[in-house]
């Protein structure tokens, strides 16, 4: 459906901007290969870094008028990029810190976001610290019974799931 608002950009999308007339269409041109490098590097998956960029540029081309009269129309694209990204960061911090506390939710919407943030989480850490936070944790097993399940000690469990805490604070940028 993005696609389809930037498909629709006729002329009367174009600004004057100094000497130069400059379509929304030329600054995608323009900007699309480096936005798409940076935001990679900052998501590291290509699905995040299209999705992110799909929205800004739509951001942008709703403010066209505006955007394309300033100095730095650049700027602001990046600005609007990295800004969707520190809001999908947030959110998934959010739904990491209730799901880990298991919270029940409200919001059946919310409740299938946050679970997306939480598997994305998950999957970022080895398979036993994993195994281990889901069994005790979201699953509600004692180290003993999750260890049993897993076929490990519960000293290993405990361990795994400590280690698993921590590197899901680290991931989420939250204080240790």
């Amino acid at each position: 459906m993005r696609e389809a608002h930037l498909e629709t950009l006729s002329e009367h999308d174009s600004l004057t901007v100094g000497s130069a007339t400059h379509s929304f269409e030329e600054f995608v041109a323009a900007e699309h290969a480096r936005l798409y490098r940076a935001l990679f590097l900052v998501t590291g998956t290509r699905q995040e870094t299209e999705e992110l960029m799909q929205d800004a540029f739509l951001r942008v081309w709703e403010r066209w008028e505006r955007v394309g009269a300033m100095d730095d129309a650049t700027g602001y694209l990046f600005r609007t990029a990295m800004n969707l990204w520190r809001s999908r960061i947030r959110r998934a911090r959010l739904a990491v810190r209730t799901a880990v506390r298991i919270a029940p939710s409200e919001d059946p919407f919310a409740e299938v976001e946050d679970r997306d943030a939480v598997f994305r989480a998950l999957r970022g850490l080895a398979i036993n610290q994993r195994a281990a936070i889901v069994t005790t944790s979201l699953l509600g097993y004692s180290s003993e019974e999750a260890g049993a399940i897993l076929g490990m000690s519960a000293a290993t469990v405990r361990m795994h799931a400590s280690r698993g805490r921590a590197a899901l604070r680290h991931l989420m940028g939250e204080p240790a």
